[in-house]
């Protein structure tokens, strides 16, 4: 406690002293000792999946042609991480045929892996035709992940005959209002709030550096005398990506922490559960995808708690965790969280995976952050993440370092289910994709 107390003393000194002059809420952005700060919006952001400024184009997806083509099928798109593969298929329909959303469904699930045969899953969204705006618009109506083994059980469901634990059917009861698009992810840490607060929160991330864990409600980094790096992942669940992540993660027996959009959750819930039960740790990303100090603390405050009512109804366990999207943070929305029993983590190492920079920049940014007690921050349903991910596991194993939870590395090595990974153990190298 006295250690403590004098090294964050003498911290304020050196961080007053060192750090430029910080930015109020709202300002211009100036850089800072937790990053470069971004203004607030004047809008609150909201459903829509946010794309970052610079981003550059994604490596294209490709689409499976169904022939004939039915009409309510949208696009179908399929992907390989090297081991399985899995397509994404979206159907659009009108009112009126929204009584026929199971039978189109299944119809579709099954021409879809009759067209493929190299296809180990089909992931189905039906979609509201006038009011589709993409994943992350307004919800789908129907939603449902098909394993091939799975098939015949699915279709028995689709034409209204026993059940199905990996379909989910919008019952259109109350949601939360859509709020407007966020256009902005994590990029930085961003402390928005008064002089003497962003004094305090200087000292805490400086603290953190240095003696790892958490900090005055904050988790920046954990203690570098352990092997182990927390390995997370934002934004999650996304249909078609979502198997493809968790079976890598599963072949190199490694644990993440998924902080998890509530609408997301809400609209598949059984990835959600794939997670809980192979391990993994679900975490709080607020309910809509929402940079929360351009919001009301009522109403910033409601996004959390809808997300942990979402995620712990889902997986009948309390939530933890909390990230705030785009790394934005008040004194208030910090102690909101903290009132919800969260502790908000940030990152150290992000190689910004969402911005498509290329896959051999990628892999040096992953060999240069790997480090101990480090957060590394990735994305679920970035193509780029999924091509690189194996020889980043297999990096990690030559290291002797564990990718384990944010709560494995804040409960230390005591916590760990396995011992330090032997150098031997690891991912395969991945098969090529086939055309």
């Amino acid at each position: 406690m006295k250690l403590n107390s004098f090294l964050c003393s003498s911290l304020l000194a050196l961080s007053m002293a060192a750090a430029p002059t910080w930015a109020a809420a709202g300002s211009n952005p100036t850089n800072s000792v937790l990053g470069v700060l971004k203004a607030v919006p004047a809008t609150p952001p909201g459903q829509v999946q946010p794309v970052a400024p610079n981003t550059l184009a994604a490596p294209k997806i490709p689409l499976l042609k169904l022939t004939p083509p039915i009409p309510e099928v949208r696009k179908v798109e399929y992907l390989s991480n090297g081991f399985i593969e899995v397509a994404g298929a979206v159907l659009t329909v009108t009112e009126g045929d929204r009584p026929r959303a199971r039978a189109l469904a299944g119809y579709a699930a099954r021409r879809i892996l009759a067209t493929r045969p190299q296809l180990d899953e089909v992931d189905i969204s039906v979609y509201d035709r006038g009011s589709y705006a993409g994943f992350g618009g307004p919800l789908p109506i129907l939603t449902a992940s098909v394993p091939r083994p799975r098939l015949d059980e699915f279709l028995n469901w689709a034409d209204g005959h026993g059940s199905y634990d990996r379909a989910w059917v919008n019952a259109k009861g109350p949601t939360p209002p859509t709020r407007q698009p966020d256009t902005v992810r994590e990029l930085t840490v961003n402390f928005l709030g008064a002089l003497a607060d962003r004094a305090a929160d200087a000292v805490h991330h400086t603290t953190a550096k240095v003696l790892g864990g958490v900090q005055g409600g904050l988790l920046y980094h954990g203690s570098a005398r352990q092997p182990l790096t927390a390995l997370t992942f934002d934004d999650a669940p996304h249909p078609m990506y979502e198997p493809l992540l968790l079976d890598l993660l599963r072949r190199a027996d490694a644990k993440a922490t998924f902080f998890v959009i509530g609408r997301n959750a809400r609209a598949y819930p059984y990835f959600v559960r794939d997670m809980a039960e192979q391990g993994h740790e679900v975490a709080n990303h607020t309910y809509h995808h929402v940079r929360l100090p351009g919001l009301p603390i009522a109403e910033a405050t409601a996004e959390m708690q809808e997300a942990d009512a979402v995620l712990q109804g889902i997986t009948g366990k309390p939530v933890r965790y909390f990230r705030p999207p785009g790394g934005d943070y008040t004194p208030a929305t910090l102690r909101a969280a903290e009132a919800l029993g969260l502790t908000t983590v940030f990152w150290t190492d992000d190689p910004g995976d969402f911005q498509n920079p290329g896959d051999a920049v990628l892999t040096e940014r992953y060999t240069r952050m790997l480090r101990r007690g480090g957060i590394v921050l990735l994305h679920d349903n970035a193509p780029e993440m999924l091509q690189v991910l194996p020889a980043f596991l297999r990096l990690a194993v030559q290291h002797r370092i564990d990718l384990n939870t944010v709560g494995t590395l804040v409960a230390g090595p005591e916590a760990l289910i396995r011992q330090t990974p032997p150098a031997v153990k690891g991912t395969p190298a991945p098969k090529p994709s086939a055309p």
